[in-house]
């Protein structure tokens, strides 16, 4: 099967939307396209913040006690932060932490970025999946596009680093990346 069937499998068995401009008869939608941009946005910046001045103050083992040690507690921390029917966090098909293991579902979206990065397909800035009437998923794709991303996430040359890597995370699978890779995505669930 090819690429493009995949693909259009894929969104039509989990009722995925592409969000180009948001329809103005339908004001859910653009609420919930609202509502996914800001809590990705919100979390991005926090983690984002964090993981420079960390980087920063001791570089990328510093980075890495920020992540294995502060950042889940800091995307719990921004969820308190969103209204009560909006929640937030990362996943990624090569995770680091089991925290950040996508479902089912949101594999089959990840799979349908990964399809689309191997094609030469752009990947949309961000998708919209209906899950149920009331329940709903944005996804905004997440690439590798800083070099300081790759000491963790590359081919790792410091031996320490890679060690320390190894010992907080036996199960790693988020190494060998390379620029422009797709790293995973940002998910916003939000209830209706």
């Amino acid at each position: 099967m090819n690429t493009l069937n995949k693909l259009l499998l894929v969104t039509l068995s989990t009722s995925v939307v592409l969000i180009a401009q948001p329809n103005k008869q339908n004001k859910q939608l653009q609420q919930i396209n609202k509502e996914g941009k800001n809590a990705s946005s919100k979390l991005l910046k926090t983690l984002g913040k964090n993981m420079k001045k960390n980087m920063k103050a001791g570089g990328p083992m510093k980075a890495l006690d920020f992540c294995s040690n502060e950042a889940y507690a800091l995307t719990e921390k921004v969820n308190t932060t969103l209204p009560k029917n909006v929640s937030v966090k990362r996943i990624s098909t090569n995770y680091r932490s089991p925290a950040n293991k996508p479902s089912t579902d949101e594999l089959k979206v990840l799979k349908t970025f990964e399809d689309m990065k191997e094609n030469n397909i752009v990947l949309p800035n961000k998708l919209v999946q209906k899950v149920d009437e009331h329940t709903y998923k944005f996804y905004k794709p997440l690439t590798i596009q800083k070099q300081v991303c790759l000491k963790c996430h590359g081919d790792i040359k410091d031996v320490e680093l890679r060690r320390e890597i190894e010992k907080r995370y036996p199960l790693d699978k988020a190494t060998g990346y390379k620029m422009g890779d797709l790293r995973g995505a940002v998910v916003v669930t939000i209830k209706k």
